[in-house]
């Protein structure tokens, strides 16, 4: 059997490291040129998922890139409220730690033979067991796992449901070495994730593995182009700092001063999602996963469903070594209700993010009763 994977994301690359483990061959074909070929994003928090890294393999190495302090929590309102201020124990279990997508990822590509992932194949269509991808090349295929993400191309062979925009849209900013260059602000980030929610918006800061604080301004309740109307000039970075600082009126100005310490890379980004409880018709030969499957607004579950997925489905297959098609059918049966359960939680969760009172009730959220 020939198992084509096309897209080198954390479920795609979970697929195949469960399945070498199993002593099954997969090809991941990848769009991008190489590992290195842009950045993979912030940090994860990996729950769920960690039952992914024990079938392959690699929990204990796991382990050793996790950040345990990641766990950490510091919530706020945006007159400088302190709601919630959790510090993990050195000797904490790790049940829910942050670790770097990047450094996540090269444990499962380092995971792999050289020879498991073709960089720079992009995938264009897939019919009759033959992949076509956009140089003009081809392969040949048994099973196709579509682990492309969440603007999928393989999707369309099995639905024609589309993301769609849930009212939410992302500025990304950081900044750098935050110990060195603005201690006072490292300190009252902390160690883990740091949320000021209130008034329809919300700045999350996490500390990434390299130094640099991640922060995310998001704006609810605002239209797919607000972008194009909100009069941000991403072309002039100091310029949407001040834009950005403005959209914070009334705020404390200790949060005012991260984004003013932000570096030039400031980058936007609107949310979408799949519809909750998303399901196909069985196909032989072509299945999902991730992102491509079930698309969730960004509130910890994704990355944990996309490294599940590609674990159980590996799993069914080495089940089934003989039965693909009973293997998908295996797989996509419990798939579609694990996720649709992680789906409902995490867009009631988005719901209490959208509240004007969004801090209070995620504090009943972290604590309830």
């Amino acid at each position: 059997m020939t198992i084509a994977i096309v897209g080198a994301g954390l479920g795609g690359l979970a697929l195949a490291r469960v399945l070498h483990v199993n002593a099954i061959d997969a090809v991941v074909y990848e769009r991008e040129s190489s590992r290195d070929a842009r950045g993979q994003g912030g940090m994860l928090d990996i729950h769920s998922g960690q039952r992914a890294l024990r079938e392959a393999g690699l929990i204990d190495q796991f382990h050793a890139i996790a950040r345990g302090e990641g766990q950490d929590m510091r919530l706020l309102e945006p007159d400088g409220t302190l709601l919630l201020q959790e510090d993990t124990p050195e000797d904490a279990p790790l049940e829910r730690p942050e670790v770097d997508r990047a450094d996540l990822r090269d444990l499962l590509l380092d995971s792999l033979p050289q020879h498991a992932v073709r960089w720079g194949h992009a995938f264009e269509s897939a019919d009759n067991g033959v992949l076509r991808f956009a140089d003009g090349s081809s392969a040949t295929y048994d099973l196709l796992v579509g682990a492309d993400g969440a603007g999928s191309r393989v999707r369309a062979l099995l639905t024609d449901a589309r993301p769609t925009h849930i009212g939410q849209n992302v500025v990304e900013l950081g900044i750098p070495d935050i110990d060195r260059t603005h201690p006072d602000l490292a300190a009252m980030v902390g160690r883990g994730n740091y949320w000021v929610l209130g008034n329809g918006k919300s700045l999350a800061a996490q500390r990434n593995g390299d130094g640099r604080v991640r922060i995310g301004l998001s704006f609810y309740n605002t239209a797919e182009d607000w972008f194009a109307t909100s009069g941000i000039r991403f072309d002039d970075p100091a310029a949407a700092r001040a834009r950005l600082i403005e959209e914070l009126s009334g705020w404390d100005a200790r949060f005012t001063a991260l984004i003013a310490a932000c570096d030039d890379t400031i980058l936007p980004r609107s949310i979408s999602t799949l519809p909750v409880g998303l399901t196909w018709p069985s196909t032989p030969g072509v299945t999902l996963l991730g992102d491509a499957a079930h698309l969730m607004p960004p509130v910890g579950e994704g990355a944990n469903m996309a490294l599940l997925d590609g674990a159980l489905l590996g799993l069914a297959l080495a089940a089934h070594p003989d039965d693909h098609p009973a293997a998908v059918k295996e797989y996509e049966s419990e798939m579609y209700a694990r996720t649709s359960a992680a789906a409902r939680m995490s867009a009631d969760l988005q719901e209490l993010l959208m509240s004007p009172d969004a801090g209070q009730k995620m504090l009943a959220f972290f604590q309830p009763g």
